[in-house]
């Protein structure tokens, strides 16, 4: 845990250029109330391409036309379906996407797939109080891990010239910026988190000071 980043930067000097962090759109498991976590693909519901479709406005109307963005995106089908529509709005190629799988969702073990309902019918709670993040399942990955790995993003993306669109997860989008931002290590958890933002929202992280660019339609908890 001593190894756990707690601190706005993540390399020597301040991070260049500014990040772009958005939580996908809505799914199927999202709807169904299913523990998707590493799941490859569970597609976006109706709603859950609204969402991406606002997102993406919302950066458009920031940003302008054909911004100059470096785009990444977990690996996971969902992440890569929300930036389509959101690319399609700002006017950029979604096959210049940086496909990387430190993004991807926090790994549920025995645990994904499954119903909450049932999921908790047979374990009690999984869902931390007061903050709504997912407790590991036994076989799952903690949270520690889930920094490890997004550090390791950082570190590599930390001199990179330029802005970056990233499209990734509820519970790893919350680790990121608590790295990115240098908020405290949860103390059950092990790892800094930020609270949670609703499905098919969008921060912008500079100087490691977070901005909301587009507060999303979907369900906020995890």
């Amino acid at each position: 845990m001593n190894n756990i980043p707690n601190g706005p930067t993540n390399g020597p000097g301040p991070r260049k250029g500014r990040d772009f962090i958005a939580r996908h759109g809505e799914t199927v498991f999202n709807a169904a109330r299913r523990l998707q976590g590493e799941a490859a693909h569970t597609p976006l519901t109706r709603a859950g391409f609204a969402q991406a479709d606002e997102m993406g406005a919302a950066l458009a109307g920031f940003l302008g036309e054909k911004p100059s963005l470096t785009l990444w995106s977990s690996s996971m089908g969902r992440a890569l379906q929300t930036l389509a529509v959101v690319t399609e709005h700002l006017g950029l190629d979604w096959h210049d996407t940086h496909h990387d799988d430190r993004l991807v969702e926090i790994g549920m073990g025995c645990w994904g797939g499954r119903y909450y309902a049932d999921v908790m019918a047979e374990f009690g709670t999984i869902i931390e109080p007061g903050t709504g993040l997912l407790l590991p399942a036994p076989d799952g990955e903690t949270y520690p891990q889930i920094a490890t790995r997004v550090s390791d993003w950082l570190a590599e993306t930390h001199d990179d010239p330029g802005d970056r669109l990233i499209i990734m997860h509820g519970i790893s989008s919350r680790v990121l910026r608590g790295v990115m931002t240098g908020a405290d290590v949860h103390p059950v958890l092990g790892a800094p988190t930020l609270p949670p933002l609703p499905q098919g929202s969008m921060v912008m992280i500079a100087g490691g000071v977070e901005t909301l660019v587009h507060r999303g339609t979907g369900h906020a908890p995890a």
